[in-house]
């Protein structure tokens, strides 16, 4: 009988059993998928590498940095800052201290004034000094916050808000104001990228320490249920096989917690990426981009072989536009993204091959305002649960929630005080 079973190899499951592995505890990992990585996965698609939609992986993540080798992913990094279509053309905003010879031209841009740059210093200041527990007191929505501050020009409704959009995944301006000042300081601090190989190169790095560690990893193996038996917990697999161990992580995406946990079902937003082929980029710059005029429903786009030649065969080149996808809502058409498309890049897209359109309806957990605190991994006798909808809405979210879990199964085990 093994010490613990991981239900669920995304990020948080497979941090949470390499920890408990590398403790000598007896550790077996069930993945329903064919691959390891929940969200982070990448595909080959006619020699195009495909992430589960458009994602970055932030280095300034601290979870991140304890748990990955960041040398061996290869990690090519995008521009800080992003470029913005206008009535106009196109104006491209960079990180002042690391670009201080841009600054000149976003003062030309238009998108940028003194009222604004100072109320956007007023918001963003306090999250690169405070801990998240700080700047979570007395929370507001960001739409709250950024009025309060007194950011509501051009800066915000045409480039904060489109680019805010396609992180957070909504574009209401209800998500916690602490959060997305959380997320703002890491952008500072950090330069995100993709590994060369995709982002799926972060799970698999996981799981191969997991197995260096001694845990046990099995692909294609959905569980049905979960329940206390005796002296521990008793996990039915799919087909019909049954294990028992002492404790269990369930450590399985939003949409599945509320079947083997029986906790409600974590409120997500819904994300669409799009991805193109084309032989020619409609531009050199490697920013992502965001539309100012709001003509249309892509809320960024990127040439990514700008920034990470390897996604593409040689002499391709890979496109991504992402949409938000409404719950209950009708999702994007080729047509409209196709159009919306041409007037961002200011060129003929018709010619542009569809490779694939992600669907993500669970592709981010709703983090709203007030911002709650990390929840307990502790959900019932010896069982524990794991996810970034037990923390933040990141892979930071994701690694500290398995973290976490981890620390508690040793605790109760007697392994560690």
């Amino acid at each position: 009988m093994p010490d613990v079973i991981v239900i669920g190899a995304g990020l948080a499951g497979l941090r949470c059993g390499g920890m408990l592995a590398s403790q000598g505890l007896e550790v077996v990992m069930l993945e329903a998928s064919d691959a390891v990585g929940g969200r982070q996965r990448t595909d080959i698609v006619d020699g195009f590498r495909l992430d589960r939609g458009f994602q970055v992986l932030n280095p300034a993540y601290p979870a991140l940095r304890r748990s990955i080798d960041l040398d061996a992913l290869a990690l090519r990094s995008f521009p800080v800052g992003v470029r913005v279509r206008t009535a106009h053309g196109t104006a491209e905003l960079r990180h002042p201290l690391r670009h201080p010879l841009s600054i000149i031209r976003t003062l030309r841009s238009g998108l940028v004034n003194g009222a604004d740059a100072v109320a956007l210093a007023r918001w963003a200041a306090p999250a690169l000094v405070r801990p998240l527990s700080r700047l979570a007191q007395d929370d507001v929505t960001v739409r709250e916050g950024w009025d309060a501050a007194g950011l509501r020009g051009p800066l915000r409704t045409a480039v904060l808000e489109p680019f805010l959009a396609g992180v957070l995944a909504e574009d209401r301006g209800v998500t916690s104001n602490a959060f997305a000042r959380l997320l703002v300081r890491y952008f500072v601090l950090g330069r995100p990228g993709l590994p060369a190989q995709g982002i799926a190169a972060v799970p698999e790095q996981l799981a191969a320490q997991a197995r260096r560690a001694g845990a046990e990893l099995r692909l294609g193996s959905p569980v049905a249920q979960v329940r206390s038996r005796g002296e521990g917990v008793q996990v039915e697999v799919a087909d019909g096989d049954s294990l028992h161990a002492a404790r269990v992580v369930v450590a399985v995406g939003p949409e599945a917690v509320d079947e083997l946990t029986g906790l409600s079902t974590p409120a997500t937003n819904g994300l669409q990426t799009w991805w193109f082929a084309a032989a020619e980029a409609p531009t050199s710059s490697a920013l992502l981009t965001v539309d100012g005029r709001r003509r249309g429903p892509i809320v960024n786009t990127v040439v990514m072989t700008n920034t990470v030649p390897s996604y593409a065969p040689a002499g391709r080149h890979l496109i991504a536009a992402t949409c938000l996808l409404p719950h209950g809502g009708d999702p994007s058409t080729e047509s409209e993204v196709r159009r919306h498309l041409s007037g961002i890049w200011g060129t003929d897209v018709s010619a542009w091959e569809l490779l694939r359109r992600d669907d993500i309806a669970d592709a981010l957990p709703a983090q709203p305002a007030p911002l709650e605190p990390a929840r307990s991994p502790r959900f019932a006798a010896r069982m524990y649960i794991a996810g970034d909808h037990r923390d933040t809405a990141s892979i930071q979210g994701a690694l500290a929630s398995g973290e976490r879990a981890a620390r508690a199964v040793l605790v109760d085990a007697g392994i560690r005080e």
